[in-house]
This record gives structure tokens, sequence and C-alpha cells, in this order.
């Protein structure tokens, strides 16, 4: 999750930095400042801004003074809020460093395998908090897809001592299907990420190729037939195109999750100096879905907006749902 601090006390903060001093990341439709930069305003002037209008709050209004979805209450008391929910109180955090937390329950020799889609630096902060109890750590977020999950044979990647992965393999292979050590921890959480990115600006590039074949006069369902045949298929073209093709958009992963994934990857890309125009653009497009139907919506929905915007709907009969099956 992104701070947002106006360091120079304009009254206008962007993502990461104020808007004056650098305007490398900023939303479209925000107020604008007097140098043309996309902002938003500290309305109460305690130095923290809403992340954007499309955060589902007006230009001016404090993420600390709205109650809206995608602008939670500081739960730790310490000041610091963030669209998805405080930057500190994390669901992985609490779990673990709660009064009633793993660590409570644990005793040393002990080890915690994490295996939600984590920030790099957090998942190393919280390795070290419970290393100082005694307890050991891996990383080990899984990629695949619901319905792979259902069937034992989610992909799960590692990070961690490989001895302390060793012990617990049995587990691992019990639950998931090929298991992929990527070595120290923070590695499988920057991994994991990365393959989201993919999927994500796969999906984008579906809805186009969709939109595209059905406004030339296509047949939809041989249409993903043939691609599925062909080099333009992919894991995720073959997953998720029917569900978007029979309606119901349902992938099992929420708007809201995509839109935490793409900002730690855009963060990281940052962070390492890598710039990720498309993936920047896909954000925003998740954003926008997100503040149009909303945080629970499937990922699809994003799709549902070139919909939306054409007047188009990408129905077809015939092809079964891939993820249906097993639900959200």
């Amino acid at each position: 999750d992104r701070h947002l601090r106006d360091d120079d006390n304009d009254g206008f903060t962007s993502c990461g930095d104020d808007c004056d001093d650098d305007d490398e990341f900023t939303y479209p439709g925000a107020a604008e400042s007097e140098g043309g930069d996309a902002c938003m305003t500290d309305a109460d002037e305690d130095g923290w801004g809403a992340d954007s209008p499309r955060a589902g709050v007006d230009a001016g209004t404090d993420c600390d003074d709205t109650t809206d979805t995608m602008n939670q209450d500081d739960s730790d008391g310490d000041g610091d809020t963030s669209c998805d929910g405080d930057c500190d109180d994390s669901l992985s955090t609490r779990s673990l460093e709660d009064a009633d937390g793993a660590l409570a329950a644990m005793k040393p020799g002990a080890t915690w395998i994490e295996m939600s889609t984590t920030n790099v630096d957090e998942i190393r902060r919280m390795a070290e908090t419970a290393a100082g109890h005694g307890i050991a750590t891996l990383e080990a977020p899984v990629t695949g897809g619901v319905h792979r999950a259902a069937t034992g044979e989610i992909t799960v990647l590692v990070g961690g001592p490989e001895a302390v992965l060793d012990a617990h393999r049995p587990a691992l292979e019990a639950m998931g299907g090929p298991i992929f050590h990527m070595g120290e921890l923070g590695a499988a959480s920057l991994l994991k990420v990365i393959t989201n990115m993919l999927a994500f600006v796969d999906l984008i590039a579906a809805g186009e190729a969709l939109m595209l074949a059905k406004r030339g006069g296509l047949d939809l369902a041989r249409c993903y037939e043939a691609i599925c045949a062909s080099s333009g298929s992919s894991r995720e073209f073959e997953d998720w195109v029917p569900a978007i093709l029979g309606g119901s958009f349902n992938t099992g992963f929420t708007l809201a999750l995509g839109c935490k994934d793409l900002g730690f990857t855009v963060d990281l890309g940052r962070e390492h100096g890598v710039p990720l125009k498309l993936a920047g653009l896909v954000e925003q497009l998740f954003i926008e879905a997100r503040e149009k139907y909303g945080s629970d919506a499937w990922t699809p929905h994003v799709i549902k907006m070139m919909e939306d915007a054409t007047g188009t709907e990408l129905r077809a009969e015939g092809v079964p749902e891939v993820l249906g099956a097993v639900g959200g």
C-alpha cells in the first residue's frame, strides 16, 4: 500500500511523493495543482491525502476522514492509512503478531508458513519478528487458479531456507502440485506478483481481442477454440475467457485483490528502476473497474467496462466454464 504525503505543505499529494516534486505516478481525473500534476488535496491538513477520485471519494477527501470501503480506518492508531486498509495492519501481520495471533500460540522451533500474496519487505520484516521468538519462516504463495487449488494441483512458490522447506515439503506436496524453491525470503513474493501481472495483462489483451473479433463479425465460440489452438493462447485465455463468454465473470479472484497485487508490482518496479508502463496502465484499468463495479466484483469486470463502453456484449453459447464448477 502506498502512503501519500504532502511534503511541501502545498495541499496536494500523490502516490509516493508530492506532486510538485515527482509526477511519476498520478491518477487521471484528480484535482490539478498549479503545476498541472494530477493530485489529491489534503483536506484536514494532517499530511495524508486520499488515493484518487477513483478510490470512491471526492477530490479533497482525506483517507482518515472517510468510511468509504476503499479507505478504511487507521486500525492501529499510528496515523497511517491506505486505500486498501491500514498499511501496517495487513491480515497476515495481524494473524501473526496480534496478542491472540500465531506467535502467541507457537512454541520455539516451530515454523510459520505464509501463503498469502505479500509485500516483499513485509514478509522479511515479519520473518525477523518470528525469528525473535525462535520461529522459522517460509513464504509459500500459490498460483494457478482456484480450480487447480480444488484438485490439489496448485503451483507453490517457496522462499526461505532450503532446510526448512525440506522439513515441511510433505505438507506442501499434500496440498499443491509443483513446488518451486525460488531462493531466500522475498523471492517467492516477488515472483508471485510477477505471475499475477502477466495474468492481468493477458486478461486485458484477451478482452480487446474478443471485442475486435465480435465487432468484426466473428463467432466467439469458434474464435475461442481456434485461439486455444494458436500461438495467441495462454493459460489465462483458456481458463478465464469462458467465464466472460458465459457471462458469470467468475474467476474466483476479485478486483480488490487484483488492485492490491498490481500495486505491489508497480511499487517493486519503481524500487528496482523498471519502467512498468504496461502494468501501470493495467493497474489504472483495474482501479477504474473496481470503482465502477465494486471491490468484490470478479476480475473480468475490466472486460465488462469494454462491453459497457462499446455497447457490445461478449457472449457465446457452447463454451463450458472452466472455473465455475469450483465456485469463488
